[in-house]
C-alpha cells in the first residue's frame, strides 16, 4: 500500500486543495497521515467553505470531512515525522500556508527530503508553492531553481488583496508566491488561459489552485504507480 503525509497549516488551509487530494488519494487505498507545524489541528479558511462560492452542498460536505475526519483532528507535528517513510508528501494551499507551513523549516526538510530521495514525490499546490522560495537543497541552492512549475498566480492574489497587501481578514500579506518563486529561479508557468493547471517536474508535482485540486491528486496517483479511483 502506497502512503502519503499530508502537511497542512493552522492558518487556514483551502478546503479544495485539501480535501480533494485527501479523499481521492483514501479512495485509491493510499494510507494518509495528516501533519500540522505544532500537532494542533489544522484550520480551514472560511472563505473557501462559503456556500455563495463553492455551492451549499460541497460546503457541507467539506466542512463535516474537516470536522470529523480523525486525521485532520489528531495530526503529528511536523518535527516527529520523515519524509522517507512515505511515498508521497502532499503539501495543500490556502494563505495561510505563507504564515507557517512555508516558513517551517521541518516543513521545508519535508520538501527537500521527497524530492531527493529516490522513490519520493511531492506535491505541493497553490499558496503552499511559496515554500520552494524558501527550501535549499543539500548543496545550498533552491530546490526550485531551474524546475519548472506553477502556482498561484499573481493576477488572481491582485483580485484578493487590497493596494496595501492586506487580505479580507485584516491580516498582511507577507509576500506573493509567483514573485518570490520566480526570484528563487523557477520557470513559472500558471497557464492562465487553461482551466486547470498542474506541472510534473521529476519527483516535484505542483498546482496552481482550487481547481486544479482534482487533476493534481490524480497526477500524483499516476506518478505513484497508483489506480485512479473511478
Amino acid at each position: 500500500m502506497s502512503s502519503a503525509l499530508f502537511v497542512v497549516s493552522q492558518e487556514g488551509y483551502w478546503a479544495e486543495e485539501c480535501i480533494e487530494p485527501l479523499t481521492t488519494l483514501t479512495a485509491a487505498e493510499v494510507d494518509v497521515t495528516v501533519a500540522t507545524p505544532d500537532g494542533d489541528p489544522p484550520v480551514v479558511d472560511e472563505r473557501s467553505l462559503d456556500p455563495e462560492e463553492v455551492g451549499e452542498t460541497y460546503a457541507q460536505e467539506a466542512r463535516e470531512i474537516h470536522e470529523t475526519d480523525e486525521r485532520l483532528n489528531d495530526p503529528e507535528p511536523l518535527a516527529t515525522v520523515e519524509a522517507e517513510d512515505y511515498d508521497a508528501v502532499v503539501f495543500p494551499g490556502g494563505h495561510g500556508t505563507v504564515w507557517d507551513v512555508n516558513q517551517d523549516h521541518h516543513a521545508r526538510d519535508l520538501l527537500r527530503d521527497a524530492v531527493a530521495g529516490d522513490e519520493g514525490k511531492a506535491l505541493v499546490v497553490c499558496h503552499a508553492v511559496g515554500i520552494l522560495a524558501f527550501t535549499r537543497d543539500a548543496d545550498g541552492g533552491f530546490l526550485v531553481d531551474g524546475r519548472s512549475v506553477t502556482g498561484f498566480p499573481n493576477a488572481w492574489e491582485a483580485d484578493i488583496v487590497d493596494e496595501h497587501d492586506i487580505m479580507p481578514d485584516g491580516r498582511k500579506l507577507p509576500y506573493w508566491v509567483e514573485d518570490e518563486v520566480v526570484a528563487a529561479g523557477a520557470d513559472w508557468d500558471a497557464e492562465l488561459d487553461s482551466d486547470t493547471s498542474v506541472t510534473v517536474d521529476g519527483d516535484l508535482i505542483t498546482g496552481r489552485g482550487p481547481p486544479s485540486s482534482s487533476a493534481a491528486a490524480a497526477t500524483l496517483l499516476a506518478e505513484l504507480g497508483v489506480e485512479t479511483p473511478v
